[in-house]
């Protein structure tokens, strides 16, 4: 039964942010209608309705997260973010998964916090009886289903995300040495997320069966439904199905604990995928939605962000140590942490970095923060409020967090209030509170063989690095059916529900048209939420570059941003900020970029910053060397970054080195070097045209009034005639090598293994990406994925895909796999893609046409979605209905035709297959593989060369 009912609880936002400009609102109002009810098991249930797409989110959060775990045996709770998915008793093993593709769902997937686990999907609406049956059978019927070989294959998953996500990347162990010295040993924090390796190694099934029983029951869990669904009917599914799991033992709740330090700490470590030095300083601050947490909030952004920002000025501009400085207050639920980090550029003595630092602070000392400042960063905010409740799902998470962490899911105008109460003086006292004269941790990360570039008096940080031993891992059979008495129900839950009435799938209404100076112009309407998104695309890009000015677009694009010929760069940022919108330029491969992200009340106003950023460059030579200074510093932190090189490395064997496609966007160090603003304002006036450009709208803004807005910048903005290269699809290899970059004792062997396959103009090209769904296109309904994730435990994530243009394309598998099965798992590939097409299944196709049609109804829901399908239409020249001409295909297709584009496409024996990796113990297993011996190309090829 329902136990307590709160109707339609409605919030209103009153934002108030100093005005922009004379003519502009300065209030936005926005409403969040929810409805909260608790069933008598202690379930909260969320509803919140929004009729704009025919989808429904479902996300069911359960308040425990690694501050519920206990030392010794942390990395539980993400633990069980990976066991929930993969079986329950009355959907089966790989049943959610299976469930997700038939109905076209976005995919099962689930997040873990110091404080919450949190699993979600979206889905087509006349699926919400499944999910919610779905997400009943994960609390009241799954514990049985885990046995010791399914906990055994999953720690093997666990330990490889970390391997990904810590162990082989630059800088991983940063929050690791950070926490274990902030938080003392019996609190929560003091341990990570994802827990240690030799943790989760020691995990028993009693173990996890107990944390399960202990944490995951109705009164310790919020379920949220937000989309199109009916109200009355979605009460009744979540009591039948909810309503006989039994509640659990009362869980009581943690009091705030901020983190401690005496002294101020010093730690160093010498880190091997690290290229230049950096610094972290750590102070312990203040829990969640705690009020001063909002003044930091603005504090970090004031002293960090942009070019107002007394660090940016003190470390970029006057001491040039540094590209950036990140600055950012992480509040949980429990304590707060104010990180400050700064990458230095190679070979900076980071005392120098520390003492800069304290110039920046005595700066801020001496000139406070104004009110027109604090007016542009609650500008931003406001805008970034609305980004973040843009899609159905966005607004279940907000609604979820303000249940479990406010008790009130309606906390978003409390929330709100907080944010515009902060005033210049709560930002000084905030300051002064937790920062000044305080004690802090530093960690000095430096690269191997560096260590005279750590802060002087800095003690050696306590890291496990983990061995590369050949056959350390245990075995398992996770194909095993455990075996056990089910769990009683009122009802036959083995029975999947019926699918609802099916959803009308509206294409949006797509206008085109053409301003007089060749600008196309291609927009929908949609006053969702009260923001216009638009890109502005102009071909050329990388393309037309030269290979002695490597670099020179991605250099312009951002010079494009450092100011105007009215306005320093300084002034600029400032004007954008004030309107709470967000404007880039960049480059690409194929294009220069502008993206802008505004309020509709700025829209006006945010265009004119746009013409004059793309009109009137300023050329700030101090700028342009600035951002010489930080392209080189990037290039330099991909020569070991594992899979930056494998990007690097893998469009060389796909295009050849001498290809133009084949080459680094940022450039190489030496031409990136010898590069001058004249070069950059050659690319400019030969290449920066309308003749060539396409503007995408998405938002709260007619077509007429946009194509009203745009008149001045047909006038202003001259076309020219551009050449653009006339490309060709590079030929797939006439037989398989197998090429090793060394990347010594890497933890993770990171795999790219593919060919240049086809353009996405080829009449085959969206029919074999219906072929690949099965293959590594489906997440995990995708036998790679079921063979090497599920099945074996080699990797955290594999997928396949193929990726095109007008002129190429491309097949590409990639993954990272445990470095010591990185022969096994690059055979079980070789085995999966010879066999994929004979083994290919009506079942297979009947699932794959399930996801890809029903899959349908989500196309369109947000704005990045819609931006996508006009920029489709636009380069391909789709027409807006492109969607149902597809959806043709998908239907037609034959179990027989995807047998013929298998024989096509995916010779396994005609492939680039590149491994980066530690050449010392994997590089010789690779010649089992079948294609030769593996060739080294350190020397041929690389970020840097």
């Amino acid at each position: 039964m329902f136990k307590k009912l709160s109707l339609v609880a409605l919030s209103t936002i009153v934002i108030s942010c100093g005005s922009p400009s004379p003519n502009s609102s300065t209030k936005a109002d926005f409403s969040v209608d929810y409805e909260k009810f608790e069933l008598d098991n202690g379930l909260d249930v969320v509803f919140h309705v929004d009729r704009s797409d025919p989808v429904v989110a479902v996300a069911l959060t359960a308040h425990v997260g690694s501050a519920r775990e206990k030392e010794g045996r942390t990395g539980f709770a993400h633990l069980f973010e990976h066991l929930l998915f993969l079986e329950s008793e009355n959907l089966g093993k790989g049943g959610l998964d299976k469930l997700s593709a038939r109905v076209g769902g976005s995919g099962a997937n689930g997040s873990t916090s110091r404080d919450r686990t949190n699993y979600f999907q979206t889905v087509p609406n006349d699926a919400l009886e499944k999910m919610i049956w779905a997400e009943a059978d994960k609390l009241g019927w799954f514990i049985n289903t885990v046995t010791d070989p399914v906990l055994a294959k999953e720690k093997q998953v666990v330990k490889n995300e970390k391997r990904q996500g810590v162990d082989n990347r630059p800088y991983g162990h940063t929050s690791y040495v950070i926490d274990k010295n902030l938080y003392p040993a019996d609190h929560p924090y003091n341990w990570q997320v994802i827990g240690s390796l030799e943790d989760l190694q020691n995990a028993t099934l009693a173990d996890v069966k107990e944390f399960f029983n202990r944490w995951y029951v109705p009164n310790n869990v919020t379920l949220v439904v937000s989309g199109d669904f009916d109200v009355d009917q979605a009460k009744t599914l979540v009591k039948k199905y909810f309503d006989e799991i039994p509640r659990g033992e009362e869980v009581a709740p943690l009091s705030p604990r901020p983190g401690v330090v005496e002294n101020t700490i010093k730690l160093y470590h010498e880190d091997n995928f690290a290229r230049l030095p950096e610094l972290t300083l750590t102070w312990p601050t203040v829990e969640q939605y705690q009020a001063d947490a909002y003044a930091l909030d603005v504090l970090t952004q004031y002293l960090a962000s942009g070019k107002k920002a007394p660090f940016y000025q003190v470390l970029v501009e006057d001491k040039k140590l540094t590209s950036r400085v990140s600055m950012y207050n992480r509040t949980s639920e429990l304590a707060g942490q104010l990180h400050l980090s700064v990458r230095a550029y190679a070979d900076t003595d980071l005392d120098d970095v520390q003492a800069a630092i304290g110039d920046a602070f005595a700066k801020f000392e001496a000139e406070g923060i104004s009110q027109k400042d604090l007016d542009r960063i609650k500008a931003g905010q406001e805008t970034g409020f609305y980004n973040s409740l843009s899609s159905v799902l966005g607004k279940g998470f907000q609604l979820a967090q303000y249940n479990i962490f406010a008790n009130d899911p309606g906390y978003i105008q409390k929330d709100i209030e907080q944010i515009l109460a902060v005033s210049t003086d709560d930002v000084m006292r905030v300051y002064n509170k937790y920062i000044k004269g305080k004690n802090y941790i530093t960690t000095s990360f430096v690269p191997q063989g560096q260590l005279a570039l750590a802060l002087e008096g800095s003690d050696k940080a306590e890291v496990v690095e983990e061995a590369i031993v050949q056959g350390a891992e245990e075995t398992f059979d996770a194909s095993i059916q455990a075996e056990y008495e089910r769990t009683p129900s009122s009802f036959d839950r083995t029975v999947e529900p019926p699918y609802g009435n099916a959803p009308e799938i509206t294409v949006p209404e797509v206008y085109e048209t053409s301003l007089s100076n060749g600008l196309k112009v291609y927009g929908i309407e949609n006053d969702e939420v009260p923001l216009v998104q638009l890109n502005l695309v102009i071909d050329g890009g990388q393309l037309v570059e030269s290979m002695a000015k490597l670099g020179v677009a991605n250099l312009t694009a951002d010079l494009m941003t450092k100011g105007t010929a009215n306005k320093t760069p300084e002034e600029l940022e400032e004007a954008i900020e004030q309107l709470g919108a967000r404007i880039n330029i960049f480059a690409t491969k194929e294009n220069i970029r502008v993206s802008a992200n505004t309020l509709t009340k700025n829209y006006a106003a945010t265009l004119d910053l746009i013409e004059e950023m793309l009109l009137e460059p300023r050329w700030d030579e101090k700028e342009f060397e600035l951002a010489k200074q930080s392209t080189i510093s990037q290039i330099r932190q991909q020569e070991a970054n594992p899979n930056a090189i494998a990007a690097n490395a893998y469009q060389i064997l796909i295009y050849g080195k001498d290809d133009i496609r084949a080459q680094n966007t940022l450039g190489t160090m030496e031409t990136v070097e010898q590069l001058t603003i004249a070069d950059l304002k050659s690319y400019y006036a030969n290449y920066i045209s309308p003749s060539v450009a396409k503007l995408h709208v998405v938002g709260d803004i007619s077509e007429s009034d946009l194509v009203a807005s745009l008149s001045e910048l047909n006038t202003a903005w001259k076309a020219k005639a551009v050449q653009l290269p006339e490309l060709s699809q590079p030929a797939a290899p006439s037989e398989s090598k197998v090429y090793f970059y060394d990347v010594p004792n890497a933890k993770q062997s990171v795999l790219n293994i593919g060919y240049g396959a086809m353009p996405a103009t080829d009449e085959d090209y969206y029919p074999a990406t219906v072929m690949n769904y099965i293959l590594g296109g489906g997440g995990f309904a995708s036998q790679l994925t079921q063979e090497l994730r599920e099945g074996k435990g080699y990797t955290y994530g594999i997928r396949s895909n193929f990726s095109g243009n007008k002129a190429d394309g491309t097949f590409t598998i990639s993954s990272g796999v445990r470095t010591n099965v990185t022969l096994e798992s690059t055979a079980l590939v070789k085995e999966i893609l010879a066999d994929y097409g004979k083994n290919y299944s009506d079942q297979d196709l009947a699932t794959t046409k399930g996801y890809l049609i029903k899959s349908n109804a989500r196309a369109f829901e947000t704005a990045g979605a819609k931006l996508s399908m006009l920029e489709n239409i636009s380069e391909f020249g789709w027409s807006p209905d492109y969607v149902k001409d597809r959806e043709a295909i998908v239907r037609d297709m034959t179990v027989e035709e995807i047998q013929a584009l298998s024989k096509k496409y995916l010779n396994p024996d005609k492939m680039i297959w590149l491994v980066v990796g530690d050449a010392k113990t994997q590089k010789a297993r690779l010649k089992q593989l079948g294609f030769g011996e593996p060739v080294l190309i350190n020397d041929m090829t690389g970020p840097e060369k």
